[in-house]
């Protein structure tokens, strides 16, 4: 393993630079990030099939535009964590501050604890599982994906929805535009049994409710313009 400490090996900018520079097929696989003190962008941009553990808080956009890598986060991440994450499995073992896993189009985000305000954000395809709550607006504008939330979730879940189909254990506090309950099918409760094992988190499926697109707003109707 090798062991980077940012206080006294360059800082961020060191480290990137290290993991930018490794090839596809590399056997500097295992990488240890220590005194992170809450940086911003560790491990942003990597392209490698590498394990990035971090030890400590970090700031905001970290492991953003992932691909192939697995970043784990022993601590709390800012805003933009896993920002247009392409591949690969970001973890956080604490909470995530707001639009975690934005514009997401490929690979798996764990929060272990609870995210804050629009987790998932405008995702493209990254499946996203949360241990505890989301914020307000989460998964607005979604358009491919998952979100799998253990707890509860704010006002306006799925605000402008389209295709992403989103999964919630707890109370939602309101619905946004064009987002509504749906009918959990045996095929619904593979895909979140599916998703939770792949998270490593323990859940019964069926006390999941199903929430997507009710597909009204997908062109404009002057009877809906009040929605818009």
């Amino acid at each position: 393993m090798i062991t980077v400490d940012l206080e006294t090996a360059g800082g961020v900018r060191a480290l990137n630079d290290r993991l930018h520079k490794l090839p596809h097929d590399t056997n500097e696989t295992a990488w240890k990030v220590l005194n992170p003190m809450g940086a911003h962008a560790v491990a942003v941009g990597v392209n490698a099939p590498i394990q990035v553990e971090i030890d400590g808080h970090v700031g905001y956009y970290c492991g953003g535009m992932n691909t192939d890598a697995t970043i784990t986060v022993n601590g709390h991440a800012g805003p933009g964590l896993g920002e247009n994450i392409m591949s690969g499995t970001i973890r956080v073992k604490g909470n995530a501050s707001q639009s975690a896993a934005a514009t997401g189009r490929g690979g798996l985000v764990v929060i272990e604890g609870s995210a804050s305000s629009r987790c998932g954000i405008a995702m493209k395809g990254v499946d996203i599982v949360v241990g505890g709550d989301v914020g307000h607006m989460s998964a607005f504008m979604a358009q491919a994906g998952h979100l799998v939330v253990c707890g509860d979730a704010g006002s306006s879940l799925g605000d402008s929805i389209y295709e992403a189909i989103l999964y919630v254990r707890g109370q939602v506090e309101s619905l946004g535009a064009d987002c509504i309950e749906k009918e959990m099918t045996p095929e619904h409760l593979k895909t979140v049994e599916s998703l939770l094992k792949r998270a490593g988190v323990k859940a019964d499926p069926k006390a999941f409710k199903r929430y997507g697109s009710a597909r009204k707003l997908y062109n404009f109707k002057i009877d809906n313009a009040a929605n818009y």
